[in-house]
């Protein structure tokens, strides 16, 4: 386990719970695009759940690997579903905040199978 890959990971984790607790907490400036991408209001607990998850995951694939690669997995599979939801509503001009999101957790997935 290499110095960058611990690093990432805690990166990606932080930014994944950052965007958990910003759904939990209503951020108006997470819910308020949510709303006009047309994402029902009942989806949005157990969306920053999903995020919680993946971010706790991440931190436990320190210990356990087979964790971490799952919850990477989940977490791109769960950005890459933002992108998409995000272009679906026509706000193009928003596609890079969940591929900021996304970036951290492909390259701990990166430099977890490269080592």
């Amino acid at each position: 386990m290499t110095t960058a890959y611990v690093i990432v990971t805690i990166v990606g984790a932080f930014m994944a719970a950052f965007s958990a607790a910003s759904i939990f907490f209503r951020a108006k400036w997470v819910v308020q695009p949510l709303a006009d991408y047309g994402v029902p209001r009942t989806w949005w607990n157990p969306l920053g759940v999903a995020k919680a998850a993946g971010a706790l995951g991440l931190i436990a694939g320190l210990w356990v690997p087979a964790l971490g690669v799952a919850a990477g997995i989940g977490l791109v599979l769960y950005f890459a579903g933002a992108v998409i939801t995000v272009l679906r509503a026509h706000w193009a001009s928003h596609v890079a905040f969940p591929l900021m999101y996304m970036a951290p957790v492909a390259a701990s997935l990166v430099l977890g199978f490269a080592a």
